[in-house]
Protein backbone atom coordinates (compact mmCIF):
# COMPACT_ATOMS: atom_id res chain seq x y z
CA UNK A 1 0.00 0.00 0.00
CA UNK A 2 2.95 2.32 -0.74
CA UNK A 3 1.63 4.09 -3.85
CA UNK A 4 0.78 7.80 -4.03
CA UNK A 5 -3.23 6.93 -5.05
CA UNK A 6 -2.96 9.61 -7.60
CA UNK A 7 -6.28 9.06 -9.09
CA UNK A 8 -8.23 9.58 -6.04
CA UNK A 9 -6.70 12.93 -5.50
CA UNK A 10 -7.79 15.08 -3.93
CA UNK A 11 -8.40 12.85 -0.76
CA UNK A 12 -5.25 10.82 -0.80
CA UNK A 13 -3.71 14.54 -0.55
CA UNK A 14 -3.90 14.02 3.33
CA UNK A 15 -4.22 10.54 3.67
CA UNK A 16 -3.37 7.06 1.99
CA UNK A 17 -6.03 5.82 0.14
CA UNK A 18 -6.52 2.76 2.52
CA UNK A 19 -7.29 4.66 4.68
CA UNK A 20 -10.07 5.93 3.13
CA UNK A 21 -13.51 4.72 4.97
CA UNK A 22 -15.82 2.61 3.48
CA UNK A 23 -18.88 1.71 5.49
CA UNK A 24 -17.34 3.55 8.57
CA UNK A 25 -14.03 1.29 8.23
CA UNK A 26 -10.92 2.13 6.34
CA UNK A 27 -10.35 0.12 3.30
CA UNK A 28 -7.39 -1.90 4.87
CA UNK A 29 -9.25 -3.20 7.52
CA UNK A 30 -12.02 -3.96 5.53
CA UNK A 31 -9.34 -6.21 3.37
CA UNK A 32 -8.03 -7.82 6.38
CA UNK A 33 -11.08 -8.74 8.36
CA UNK A 34 -11.92 -10.20 5.07
CA UNK A 35 -8.92 -12.19 4.67
CA UNK A 36 -9.00 -13.60 8.20
CA UNK A 37 -12.44 -14.91 7.55
CA UNK A 38 -11.33 -16.96 4.16
CA UNK A 39 -8.31 -17.98 6.21
CA UNK A 40 -10.44 -19.40 8.63
CA UNK A 41 -7.18 -20.10 11.10
CA UNK A 42 -5.27 -17.80 13.53
CA UNK A 43 -2.96 -14.87 11.27
CA UNK A 44 0.76 -14.57 13.27
CA UNK A 45 1.55 -11.61 11.58
CA UNK A 46 0.40 -8.37 8.91
CA UNK A 47 3.37 -6.90 7.21
CA UNK A 48 2.06 -3.50 6.17
CA UNK A 49 4.15 -2.28 3.24
CA UNK A 50 3.74 1.62 2.87
CA UNK A 51 5.19 4.94 2.25
CA UNK A 52 6.22 7.45 4.31
CA UNK A 53 2.97 8.28 6.04
CA UNK A 54 3.67 9.11 9.41
CA UNK A 55 3.91 7.94 12.97
CA UNK A 56 0.01 8.24 13.66
CA UNK A 57 -1.01 6.24 10.74
CA UNK A 58 1.34 3.55 11.30
CA UNK A 59 0.13 3.15 14.79
CA UNK A 60 -3.43 2.96 13.24
CA UNK A 61 -2.44 -0.22 11.00
CA UNK A 62 -1.18 -1.73 13.87
CA UNK A 63 -4.16 -1.77 15.77
CA UNK A 64 -5.99 -2.98 12.53
CA UNK A 65 -3.56 -5.85 12.75
CA UNK A 66 -4.20 -6.61 16.49
CA UNK A 67 -7.86 -6.46 15.88
CA UNK A 68 -7.39 -9.98 13.96
CA UNK A 69 -4.91 -11.07 16.75
CA UNK A 70 -1.85 -10.58 14.61
CA UNK A 71 1.15 -8.91 15.25
CA UNK A 72 1.19 -6.03 12.85
CA UNK A 73 5.11 -5.08 11.52
CA UNK A 74 5.62 -1.56 9.15
CA UNK A 75 8.10 -1.89 6.22
CA UNK A 76 8.83 0.33 3.74
CA UNK A 77 9.23 0.66 -0.32
CA UNK A 78 10.76 4.38 -1.18
CA UNK A 79 10.83 3.99 -4.58
CA UNK A 80 7.90 2.25 -7.10
CA UNK A 81 10.24 -0.66 -8.44
CA UNK A 82 6.44 -3.13 -9.19
CA UNK A 83 4.85 -5.33 -7.16
CA UNK A 84 7.70 -8.10 -6.78
CA UNK A 85 9.76 -5.39 -5.32
CA UNK A 86 7.36 -4.02 -2.97
CA UNK A 87 6.40 -7.72 -1.76
CA UNK A 88 9.88 -8.15 -1.61
CA UNK A 89 10.24 -5.28 1.61
CA UNK A 90 8.48 -7.44 4.00
CA UNK A 91 10.96 -9.97 3.34
CA UNK A 92 10.92 -10.92 6.99
CA UNK A 93 7.36 -11.88 7.26
CA UNK A 94 7.71 -14.07 4.03
CA UNK A 95 7.52 -17.21 5.55
CA UNK A 96 4.95 -20.21 6.22
CA UNK A 97 1.50 -19.79 5.03
CA UNK A 98 1.50 -16.30 3.29
CA UNK A 99 -1.39 -14.23 1.76
CA UNK A 100 -0.31 -11.07 0.09
CA UNK A 101 -2.90 -8.85 -1.09
CA UNK A 102 -2.89 -4.89 -2.50
CA UNK A 103 -4.50 -3.14 -0.64
CA UNK A 104 -7.21 -0.43 -2.84
CA UNK A 105 -8.86 -4.02 -3.53
CA UNK A 106 -12.17 -5.87 -1.65
CA UNK A 107 -13.93 -8.65 -2.46
CA UNK A 108 -16.87 -10.78 -1.65
CA UNK A 109 -16.54 -14.78 -1.44
CA UNK A 110 -17.92 -17.48 0.00
CA UNK A 111 -15.60 -19.71 0.91
CA UNK A 112 -12.27 -20.77 3.26
CA UNK A 113 -8.90 -20.58 1.58
CA UNK A 114 -7.69 -24.33 0.40
CA UNK A 115 -4.26 -24.22 2.28
CA UNK A 116 -3.28 -27.62 0.85
CA UNK A 117 -2.42 -26.07 -2.72
CA UNK A 118 1.03 -24.64 -3.53
CA UNK A 119 -0.75 -21.54 -4.17
CA UNK A 120 -4.09 -19.51 -5.14
CA UNK A 121 -4.55 -16.68 -7.36
CA UNK A 122 -7.87 -14.79 -6.89
CA UNK A 123 -9.40 -13.67 -10.11
CA UNK A 124 -12.58 -12.42 -11.79
CA UNK A 125 -13.71 -12.36 -15.39
CA UNK A 126 -13.53 -8.88 -16.75
CA UNK A 127 -14.80 -7.13 -19.97
CA UNK A 128 -11.80 -5.62 -20.88
CA UNK A 129 -8.52 -7.55 -19.58
CA UNK A 130 -5.71 -5.18 -20.71
CA UNK A 131 -5.41 -3.06 -17.62
CA UNK A 132 -4.95 -6.50 -15.58
CA UNK A 133 -2.55 -9.18 -15.00
CA UNK A 134 -4.52 -11.82 -16.52
CA UNK A 135 -4.32 -16.06 -15.95
CA UNK A 136 -5.14 -19.39 -18.33
CA UNK A 137 -6.36 -22.25 -17.50
CA UNK A 138 -5.67 -25.66 -18.49
CA UNK A 139 -8.58 -28.40 -19.13
CA UNK A 140 -8.43 -29.41 -14.94
CA UNK A 141 -8.35 -25.86 -13.51
CA UNK A 142 -4.97 -25.30 -12.92
CA UNK A 143 -3.05 -22.26 -13.49
CA UNK A 144 -0.88 -22.49 -17.18
CA UNK A 145 -0.01 -19.18 -17.93
CA UNK A 146 0.32 -15.38 -16.54
CA UNK A 147 0.38 -12.67 -18.39
CA UNK A 148 0.93 -8.99 -17.67
CA UNK A 149 -1.41 -5.99 -19.10
CA UNK A 150 -1.97 -7.82 -22.26
CA UNK A 151 -2.19 -5.87 -25.18
CA UNK A 152 -3.79 -8.76 -27.13
CA UNK A 153 -6.95 -11.15 -25.54
CA UNK A 154 -5.41 -13.85 -23.98
CA UNK A 155 -8.18 -14.62 -21.44
CA UNK A 156 -10.34 -12.30 -19.39
CA UNK A 157 -9.58 -13.90 -16.08
CA UNK A 158 -8.22 -10.95 -14.39
CA UNK A 159 -5.86 -11.46 -10.98
CA UNK A 160 -7.68 -9.37 -8.20
CA UNK A 161 -4.34 -8.66 -5.87
CA UNK A 162 -4.71 -11.24 -3.05
CA UNK A 163 -2.69 -14.42 -3.25
CA UNK A 164 -2.10 -17.48 -1.11
CA UNK A 165 1.60 -19.02 -1.12
CA UNK A 166 2.16 -21.96 0.57
CA UNK A 167 5.75 -21.62 0.89
CA UNK A 168 6.58 -17.59 2.01
CA UNK A 169 10.08 -18.76 1.89
CA UNK A 170 10.01 -20.23 -1.73
CA UNK A 171 8.45 -17.16 -2.77
CA UNK A 172 10.39 -14.72 -1.41
CA UNK A 173 13.65 -16.51 -3.03
CA UNK A 174 11.98 -16.35 -6.50
CA UNK A 175 11.76 -12.68 -5.79
CA UNK A 176 14.77 -12.18 -4.88
CA UNK A 177 16.03 -13.81 -7.94
CA UNK A 178 14.34 -11.16 -10.39
CA UNK A 179 16.15 -8.17 -8.48
CA UNK A 180 19.23 -10.06 -8.37
CA UNK A 181 19.22 -10.83 -12.23
CA UNK A 182 17.52 -7.17 -12.83
CA UNK A 183 14.41 -9.31 -14.59
CA UNK A 184 11.64 -6.65 -15.71
CA UNK A 185 8.58 -6.09 -17.35
CA UNK A 186 7.33 -3.17 -18.71
CA UNK A 187 10.15 -1.34 -16.81
CA UNK A 188 9.09 -3.06 -13.01
CA UNK A 189 9.68 -5.98 -11.33
CA UNK A 190 7.01 -7.66 -11.64
CA UNK A 191 5.35 -10.26 -9.36
CA UNK A 192 3.74 -12.29 -12.05
CA UNK A 193 7.06 -13.07 -13.46
CA UNK A 194 8.34 -14.82 -10.31
CA UNK A 195 4.83 -16.81 -10.71
CA UNK A 196 4.93 -17.64 -14.16
CA UNK A 197 9.11 -18.96 -13.13
CA UNK A 198 7.52 -21.10 -9.85
CA UNK A 199 5.21 -22.23 -12.14
CA UNK A 200 7.69 -23.51 -14.42
CA UNK A 201 9.78 -25.09 -11.74
CA UNK A 202 6.52 -27.50 -11.05
CA UNK A 203 4.40 -25.06 -8.58
CA UNK A 204 0.57 -25.74 -9.63
CA UNK A 205 -1.19 -22.94 -8.77
CA UNK A 206 -5.12 -22.63 -9.15
CA UNK A 207 -7.38 -19.84 -9.22
CA UNK A 208 -9.46 -18.73 -6.80
CA UNK A 209 -13.11 -17.53 -7.23
CA UNK A 210 -14.94 -15.03 -5.82
CA UNK A 211 -18.76 -13.29 -6.29
CA UNK A 212 -17.93 -9.77 -6.65
CA UNK A 213 -14.55 -7.54 -6.71
CA UNK A 214 -14.63 -4.72 -5.46
CA UNK A 215 -12.24 -1.89 -6.87
CA UNK A 216 -11.55 1.61 -4.97
CA UNK A 217 -9.12 2.73 -7.72
CA UNK A 218 -11.00 6.07 -7.97
CA UNK A 219 -13.81 8.42 -6.74
CA UNK A 220 -16.73 6.53 -8.44
CA UNK A 221 -15.55 3.16 -7.76
CA UNK A 222 -15.32 4.02 -4.55
CA UNK A 223 -18.49 5.39 -3.78
CA UNK A 224 -20.25 2.10 -5.16
CA UNK A 225 -17.95 -0.08 -3.07
CA UNK A 226 -19.11 1.80 -0.21
CA UNK A 227 -22.67 0.90 -2.15
CA UNK A 228 -21.64 -2.78 -2.17
CA UNK A 229 -20.63 -2.99 0.85
CA UNK A 230 -23.77 -1.60 3.20
CA UNK A 231 -25.97 -3.71 1.58
CA UNK A 232 -23.22 -7.07 2.49
CA UNK A 233 -23.49 -5.29 6.07
CA UNK A 234 -26.97 -4.14 6.37
CA UNK A 235 -28.50 -5.82 8.85
CA UNK A 236 -25.77 -5.60 11.37
CA UNK A 237 -26.57 -3.79 14.37
CA UNK A 238 -25.36 -0.30 15.82
CA UNK A 239 -24.69 0.79 11.89
CA UNK A 240 -25.84 4.08 13.20
CA UNK A 241 -23.98 5.31 16.34
CA UNK A 242 -25.83 4.91 20.09
CA UNK A 243 -23.98 8.36 20.23
CA UNK A 244 -25.44 9.89 17.09
CA UNK A 245 -28.07 12.83 17.26
CA UNK A 246 -31.20 12.10 14.71
CA UNK A 247 -33.25 14.82 14.84
CA UNK A 248 -36.59 15.49 12.46
CA UNK A 249 -34.24 13.70 10.24
CA UNK A 250 -35.07 10.06 7.69
CA UNK A 251 -32.50 7.73 7.60
CA UNK A 252 -33.21 5.15 4.58
CA UNK A 253 -30.98 2.22 5.10
CA UNK A 254 -28.76 0.66 4.87
CA UNK A 255 -26.68 3.52 6.10
CA UNK A 256 -23.56 3.84 8.30
CA UNK A 257 -23.13 7.14 11.08
CA UNK A 258 -20.63 7.47 12.87
CA UNK A 259 -20.34 8.47 16.77
CA UNK A 260 -21.48 11.92 17.97
CA UNK A 261 -22.67 13.07 14.21
CA UNK A 262 -25.32 15.16 13.60
CA UNK A 263 -28.28 14.64 11.58
CA UNK A 264 -31.15 17.67 11.52
CA UNK A 265 -34.08 18.14 8.95
CA UNK A 266 -32.23 15.72 7.22
CA UNK A 267 -32.61 12.63 4.68
CA UNK A 268 -29.95 10.38 4.46
CA UNK A 269 -29.90 7.29 2.66
CA UNK A 270 -29.98 5.07 0.98
CA UNK A 271 -26.14 3.82 0.70
CA UNK A 272 -24.26 6.85 2.29
CA UNK A 273 -20.89 6.37 5.31
CA UNK A 274 -21.63 9.33 7.54
CA UNK A 275 -18.21 9.97 10.40
CA UNK A 276 -17.49 10.51 13.25
CA UNK A 277 -19.09 14.19 14.30
CA UNK A 278 -19.48 15.35 11.18
CA UNK A 279 -22.70 17.32 10.92
CA UNK A 280 -25.75 17.19 8.35
CA UNK A 281 -28.16 20.09 8.46
CA UNK A 282 -31.66 20.95 5.95
CA UNK A 283 -29.51 18.44 3.05
CA UNK A 284 -30.13 15.28 1.55
CA UNK A 285 -27.55 13.09 1.19
CA UNK A 286 -27.29 9.80 -0.95
CA UNK A 287 -25.12 6.75 -2.38
CA UNK A 288 -22.25 9.00 -0.90
CA UNK A 289 -19.24 8.81 1.70
CA UNK A 290 -18.73 11.86 4.41
CA UNK A 291 -15.31 12.11 6.19
CA UNK A 292 -14.54 13.08 9.87
CA UNK A 293 -15.73 16.44 11.51
CA UNK A 294 -17.64 17.67 8.22
CA UNK A 295 -20.55 19.89 8.14
CA UNK A 296 -23.25 19.99 4.77
CA UNK A 297 -25.80 22.44 5.21
CA UNK A 298 -28.83 23.23 2.86
CA UNK A 299 -27.51 20.90 -0.21
CA UNK A 300 -28.59 17.54 -2.47
CA UNK A 301 -25.67 15.59 -2.83
CA UNK A 302 -25.29 12.34 -4.19
CA UNK A 303 -22.92 9.76 -5.59
CA UNK A 304 -20.32 12.03 -4.15
CA UNK A 305 -17.27 11.83 -1.55
CA UNK A 306 -16.47 14.45 1.08
CA UNK A 307 -12.89 14.12 3.42
CA UNK A 308 -12.97 15.11 6.55
CA UNK A 309 -13.38 18.97 8.18
CA UNK A 310 -15.21 19.91 4.70
CA UNK A 311 -17.67 23.03 5.00
CA UNK A 312 -20.47 22.65 2.31
CA UNK A 313 -23.06 24.85 1.69
CA UNK A 314 -24.82 24.48 -1.47
CA UNK A 315 -27.21 22.53 -4.12
CA UNK A 316 -27.24 19.94 -5.87
CA UNK A 317 -24.19 18.49 -6.72
CA UNK A 318 -21.82 15.23 -7.63
CA UNK A 319 -19.30 16.17 -5.85
CA UNK A 320 -15.92 15.10 -4.85
CA UNK A 321 -14.39 17.36 -1.95
CA UNK A 322 -10.58 17.14 -0.41
CA UNK A 323 -9.92 17.49 3.36
CA UNK A 324 -10.08 21.03 5.00
CA UNK A 325 -12.04 22.90 1.83
CA UNK A 326 -15.01 25.25 2.10
CA UNK A 327 -17.81 25.30 -0.79
CA UNK A 328 -20.51 28.17 -0.54
CA UNK A 329 -23.11 28.29 -2.82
Amino acid sequence: MAGMGKRMRPHTLTVPKPLIPIAGKPIVQRLVEDIAKVCNEPIEEVAFIIGNFGEAVEKSLIKIAESVGAKGTITYQDVPLGTAHAILCAKEALRGNVVVAFADTLFKADFTLDTSADGTIWVQEVEDPRPFGVVKLDEQGNITDFVEKPETFVSNLAIIGIYYFKDGEYLRNELQYLLDNNIKDKGEFQLTNALENMKNKGTRFIPGKISEWLDCGNKDATVYTNQRYLEYIKDQPDLVSPTAKVTNSVIIPPVYVGENAVLNNAVVGPYVSIGNNTQVSDAIVSNSIVQENTVIKFANITNSMLGSFVSFQGKQSDLSVGDYNVLKE
